[in-house]
């Protein structure tokens, strides 16, 4: 009966509109990286300002995560996808006609809150509908969305920046917000029991309560901060090491977004496989460990007297491999993280995403003050944080 039922419900899901709703975020924080050299000049302020927006966005992102998972318990998920969606268009305009950086970042603070909701209301919405290995395989699909979306927004971005400037990449996301904004009004269904609860102040806080005491859950919340946490550091970083350093244009930067979407998804895909045999903890483990693999073949090439030529292909490499390993750990975090409170899936989601994305944010802002200009200093960052992550993992019982 409960797997007819679970059938029945995911008719109802377009899992197409889900992929673009859980992806567009991460589009809209990466699109625009090959273009920091270009914003920074055309705002006038040092690069290292520039690329503030970024850690701005994942603190907004984390506002947002927190606000819309709660409210979707008491509006109903469709509603919180679609207003969210509209405030994301308002910020997307506002980075478009914003001429100071002051402004630029309160833009993206009101795109990245709205953009958020694709993010945690997505989640929910599978939470909702699947159970057991078919959520852990969905998981993996929306993993790997997540992972290819910010790979794929460099490709797009360095070639609209190259050819016509960052201005069109911020049009490019209002024109991409309203598409989405039409399609999800049309075609998301509502996913929430009819009887909607009331909002009860005293509830929210018994569950967070509850949710901080829970060494698994933490855990598994600090496990997808610092998974994702390396992912948006190598975005903050690889503009100047491929651009400054590799002397790659901005089309051609944008062109390592495939090799980022080709490993995370491999990974996504390896970890798939893996279910079938191992327990998910294992799989998360050899993910761990491949990265570190990455991360040390970069050391490796970025230490030694190499040609250019010899050199980047080397830390392409070491990335490839580094971020394989992240597409094979986070798929089974995110499945897992909430296991415990299956029963308030969306106001359990709000308070995950938000602990996650503030370690996110946090990373990206350490990444940025950490910045020489060095192509040492994402693999030795990333390489403490997978160890940390080793430490964490042994947290979860």
């Amino acid at each position: 009966m409960e797997k007819n039922m679970e059938t029945l419900s995911s008719k109802q899901i377009n899992l197409a509109l889900l992929i673009c709703l859980v992806g567009f975020p991460q589009i809209s924080e990466t699109i625009y990286t090959p273009s920091l050299t270009e914003i920074a000049k055309g705002y006038q302020v040092p690069l290292n300002l520039a690329q503030l927006t970024l850690s701005i966005y994942f603190l907004a992102f984390a506002i947002g995560v927190f606000f819309w998972g709660i409210i979707s318990d008491y509006i109903g998920r469709r509603k919180a996808m679609n207003i969210g969606i509209f405030i994301y268009i308002l910020g997307c305009f506002f980075c478009l006609v914003s001429n100071q950086i002051g402004t630029l970042f309160v833009a993206r603070f009101i795109q990245a809150f709205g953009a958020s909701t694709g993010s945690v209301t997505t989640q929910t919405i599978l939470r909702d509908n699947y159970h057991g290995n078919q959520r852990h395989q969905l998981f993996g699909k929306i993993s790997a969305a997540l992972a290819f979306s910010p790979a794929i927004g460099p490709l797009i971005g360095g070639i609209i920046g190259q050819y016509y400037g960052f201005r069109a990449v911020f049009l490019f996301l209002v024109i991409m917000g309203m598409m989405l904004l039409v399609w999800s009004v049309k075609q998301l269904s509502e996913t929430q029991p009819a009887n909607l609860p009331r909002f009860s102040a005293k509830e929210v806080m018994a569950i967070s309560k509850k949710m901080m005491t829970d060494s698994y859950t933490v855990a598994f919340g600090v496990l997808i901060g610092l998974f994702n946490g390396i992912l948006f550091s190598y975005h903050s970083e690889a503009p100047t090491i491929f651009i400054e350093s590799f002397h790659f244009s901005q089309s051609q930067y944008g062109f390592m977004g495939v090799v980022v979407a080709l490993a995370t998804v491999l990974g996504a895909a390896l970890s798939n496989r893996g279910l079938k045999r191992l327990s998910a903890k294992k799989i998360m483990t050899q993910g761990i460990r491949v990265s570190l693999i990455g991360s040390f073949c970069m050391i490796v090439t970025a230490s030694l007297s190499l040609s250019l030529s010899s050199q980047l292909l080397g830390y392409i490499v070491g990335v490839f491999i580094m971020l394989v390993g992240i597409g094979m750990a986070l798929p089974n975090c995110l499945s897992l993280a909430l296991v415990n409170f299956s029963d308030t899936v969306g106001i359990a989601g709000a308070f995950l995403s938000l602990g996650y994305y503030i370690l996110v944010s946090l990373s990206t802002f350490v990444i940025g003050i950490l910045h020489t200009g060095s192509i040492m200093t994402l693999p030795l960052f990333s390489s403490v944080m997978l160890l940390f992550a080793l430490l964490c993992l042994k947290w979860v019982k």
